[in-house]
């Protein structure tokens, strides 16, 4: 988003990105199941279609947005409380929007109270030499 001049405010102001869990329910595989957890970036109304388009040519990694606007449609409270990270500015003119987040493991993970997993931090994602280009399209 930040090539196609789209501010990424959790960057722009020094923090993690904020996160919430959600009343979405995941397809269950076997012991593990739970809620999806999406994260939230505000984006000015006029570039929201920028990031969608941005973000979905990438569905091997977050992809396109799951929602944009009202969070109680997602079954969150406040969005100034996120569950993880830390909350951001959201300015006049700006819509909350959501992708589903690599947290959604570890929730799902928590809520199935498995034994033992292993996985990234929040904000801090597995480091590899596959470039953000190379993960366009869907092969």
């Amino acid at each position: 988003m930040l090539a196609a001049g789209i501010e990424v405010r959790h960057i722009t102001e020094e923090v993690n990105v904020p996160m919430y869990n959600t009343s979405l329910p995941l397809q269950g595989a076997g012991a593990l199941h739970g809620n999806m957890v999406v994260s939230m970036r505000p984006i000015p109304a006029s570039q929201v279609a920028k990031a969608v388009e941005v973000t979905a040519a990438m569905p091997r990694v977050h992809g396109a947005p799951i929602h944009v606007g009202n969070p109680a449609s997602l079954g969150i409270k406040d969005l100034s409380h996120p569950d993880y990270g830390d909350p951001v500015t959201i300015k006049d003119g700006e819509l909350p929007v959501f992708w589903p987040c690599g947290v959604t493991p570890q929730n799902a993970i928590m809520q199935s109270k498995l034994p033992l997993v292993i996985t990234h931090a929040p904000g801090h994602m597995l480091i590899t030499d596959v470039l953000n280009a190379d993960l366009k399209g869907n092969g």
